[in-house]
């Protein structure tokens, strides 16, 4: 961290232009997601404002595009990106099926989920193979699609903001205030296409301030922004695409199932526990 009182406080403009200019460019996607039809095209546009915004800071603060980290580091924060997503998605999903919060997909619902992928001729045949083949493609190919819009957002938090951050906050301060920033861009989305809003939101942010301690350690440890766009890339398809279509739903479910779930804010906030003392221990 900065020591110097002017330094911080120089830092805290820059911070301050980033948002401000974040809400900006933000604002007017929101307004199109809600007041516009179809929606979900402006939703790529608004993942990309975060980059926008850390874009005009950085030319406005006479620096250069290049010291984003964009070089891929260790390739061992690569596979932990991945990995780490996947196995908290999975876990969600295992607690939510030995739970009974959720149900298991029958071969006929996996076989429907084949077709809508477009697994004709595969899932037609076999719903064994129709599954293996779904998730390979999802998790491969629905993950490189994914970073397309996720580098948007990850470029302006973890290449940007949270670098900005650091300078005046520690690791704990990072993690948290990015984490309540990030949770927060989100709202008019969850007001927009929530269900119970007040409980969906309470998890939601629970999920994303946690899982903003994950990322944050990935980002500083690799000195690179790619394991944090690979990262939430991976958790978006895991948790949003593959797992929710071989689950079938039960009365009550929605309050348990998804990204705004409660089974998931509860596996996310044990992962960022254990990250947050890794951190910690390791002085980061």
């Amino acid at each position: 961290m900065l020591e110097k009182k002017s330094e911080r406080k120089e830092t805290w403009k820059t911070i301050s232009i980033f948002l401000l200019i974040l809400t900006i460019f933000s604002s007017i996607f929101h307004y199109a997601i809600v007041n516009l039809y179809p929606s979900s095209i402006y939703i790529g546009g608004l993942m990309w404002c975060p980059a926008l915004a850390a874009i005009i800071t950085l030319k406005y603060k006479g620096r250069a595009i290049s010291s984003l980290n964009w070089g891929w580091g260790n390739w061992k924060y690569i596979r932990f990106s991945y990995t780490v997503p996947a196995l908290y998605a999975f876990t969600t999903y295992l607690l939510i099926w030995i739970l009974g919060l959720g149900g298991l997909a029958s071969e006929a619902e996996v076989l429907d989920w084949a077709k809508e992928l477009g697994l004709l001729g595969i899932g037609s045949l076999n719903p064994t193979y129709a599954l293996i083949i779904a998730i390979a493609l999802l998790g491969t190919v629905g993950v490189i699609r994914a970073m397309a819009t996720t580098l948007g957002e990850e470029i302006g938090w973890r290449g940007f903001f949270i670098y900005e951050l650091r300078k005046v906050l520690s690791f704990t301060g990072v993690s948290l205030f990015s984490g309540i920033i990030w949770a927060s861009w989100h709202w008019p989305l969850l007001v927009y296409y929530g269900g119970n809003v007040l409980l969906e939101m309470a998890a939601f942010f629970v999920v994303i301030i946690s899982m903003s301690f994950i990322i944050t350690y990935y980002t500083f440890k690799s000195k690179s922004l790619w394991p944090a766009v690979i990262f939430h890339a991976v958790s978006n398809v895991y948790i949003q695409k593959i797992f929710p279509p071989l689950t079938r739903k039960i009365e009550g479910s929605e309050y348990w199932l998804g990204e705004n779930g409660i089974i998931f804010a509860m596996v996310t906030f044990v992962f960022a526990i254990y990250y947050w003392r890794k951190a910690i221990k390791e002085k980061l």
